[in-house]
């Protein structure tokens, strides 16, 4: 089967269909700048997006509470020929590792992906990365959205799930932690200091496609790209979105 072995595997498609909405969001930030940034990746230790953005000649911090996570960035970041500073610890950490911006440290762009559902307070994790996010400066922040996960939870039989998921951000995360709505999110965003620029809706579709359409259909990774694109911005899907994306400004 000469000329597919190099060919992106399922799962790589569908990784690439997830993700599209993000990094159309980061890569002009990351592109728009007269020299390197300094990144700070809360819980990226594995390094999907710290090694990539590594590779676009930036400076960048993660920060994991994972040792395997963070020996498999190693891994990553030697093999794409990369630098990426890591350190063990969580959000109550960042100040000791990357200093404030008060104090003229800080981070110019804060990476916060998958995280903020897994505290139990929001609040006070948001304000830790106000603190250390330079004037000027940009916060990402990818998080699970409720609805989605509530209209999930349902197709799927788990009607006592569900029911569970309707109600408001408090308290213990527990094991599958926060969900969080478009609403929610600004508002939290907002009480810690920080000017919101954007909400997107992430994994419209893609988390719905079959496998095997991805497989058989010639150009459907493609397209299925172009409208998780076209209807990221939409606000009558934002419901539908397994994940928003939000950037603020410091």
């Amino acid at each position: 089967m000469a000329g597919t072995r190099n060919a992106p595997s399922t799962s790589e498609r569908r990784a690439a269909a997830r993700t599209a909405v993000v990094w159309d969001d980061l890569v002009p930030l990351l592109e728009r700048t007269d020299g390197p940034l300094d990144v700070l990746d809360i819980g990226g230790g594995t390094g999907g997006s710290a090694v990539r953005v590594a590779g676009l000649g930036h400076r960048v911090t993660v920060v994991d509470p994972s040792p395997d996570a963070l020996a498999s960035l190693g891994r990553r970041a030697r093999e794409a020929g990369v630098e990426v500073d890591a350190h063990q610890g969580d959000l109550g950490d960042l100040v000791g590792v990357v200093g404030t911006a008060a104090e003229g440290r800080g981070a110019d762009l804060v990476l916060c992906h998958g995280v903020l559902e897994h505290v139990a307070d929001p609040a006070a994790a948001l304000a830790g990365l106000a603190a250390v996010l330079r004037p000027g400066g940009t916060l990402s922040l990818l998080v699970a959205q409720r609805h989605a996960a509530v209209l999930a939870r349902a197709m799927a039989g788990h009607f006592a799930q569900a029911k569970d998921l309707l109600g408001p951000v408090s308290g213990d995360p527990g094991r599958t932690g926060h969900r969080y709505t478009a609403d929610e999110l600004v508002d939290l965003v907002g009480a810690a200091g920080l000017e919101v620029v954007s909400v997107h809706g992430v994994r419209v579709f893609a988390d719905l496609v079959p496998s095997h359409l991805l497989e058989l259909e010639t150009g459907s990774t493609a397209a299925l790209v172009e409208l998780e694109r076209a209807v990221a911005d939409r606000p009558e899907y934002l419901p539908l979105a397994t994940q928003l994306h939000l950037l603020a400004r410091g």
